[in-house]
């Protein structure tokens, strides 16, 4: 069976769309979502039995670990243990977008989303989409890339739909997403920084954002 494909105003989403789709999540199921820069799959990071469907019909290998999308910076801290300074001050300049900060998971972070790693990827897009499911959910969401593992993401539903359109329930179409690359991950250990993967936001923005004097 096909995903249902649902169309909305990226910027301003249907209401009725978003509940229908939050419903879903809270639920156990999986629902793809446009963010800023790819479509993403949204599912409780909480239910184990979701966090395995995930890894499922993406084929993605478990020890590979699954990004988490917020809405705000208390809300990452929540799932963090010992946030250095430097986090304050890269999710000040650069949230919401596309920076996934990595950092030490809190205690109540399943092991299956680090993939026992111990540490979280967490992101907070610059998405109406994203805020809104996060806001009915009341909870943060997963964001891992809406796409089979090793193959490209997807930036339209239509793309997403073409590759894994018999593994979901459900497709929220926000046209094309306006990001042609990843979000940047940076790995936080104390004060030191890694710059993991350099997608919209240089590695020299983040050094030119952690030079910055403190106002």
């Amino acid at each position: 069976m096909s995903a249902e494909l649902l169309t909305i105003s990226p910027d301003n989403p249907d209401p009725a769309a978003m509940r229908y789709a939050a419903d879903l999540i809270r639920r156990g199921e999986l629902v793809a979502i446009p963010t800023d820069t790819f479509y993403g799959i949204a599912a409780d990071p909480f239910n184990l039995a979701a966090v395995e469907q995930i890894y499922r019909v993406k084929g993605r290998p478990e020890t590979r670990a699954l990004p988490i999308l917020v809405n705000t910076t208390a809300q990452a801290i929540s799932l963090s243990r010992d946030v250095p300074y430097i986090f304050h001050k890269l999710a000040a300049k650069f949230w919401p977008g596309p920076l996934t900060l990595l950092v030490e998971a809190s205690s109540g972070i399943p092991r299956k989303i680090t993939a026992n790693t111990g540490n979280v990827a967490l992101r907070w897009p610059k998405s109406a989409v994203v805020n809104a499911i996060i806001d009915l959910v009341k909870g943060p969401i997963t964001g891992t890339s809406g796409n089979i593992s090793g193959m490209p993401a997807c930036a339209t539903a239509i793309g997403l739909l073409e590759q894994m359109g018999d593994r979901l329930p459900l497709i929220i179409d926000g046209g094309e997403t306006p990001g042609h690359l990843a979000s940047t991950i940076v790995k936080l250990e104390g004060n030191d920084w890694t710059v993991m993967r350099e997608g919209v936001i240089s590695e020299e923005l983040i050094r030119a954002a952690l030079a910055e004097e403190d106002q």
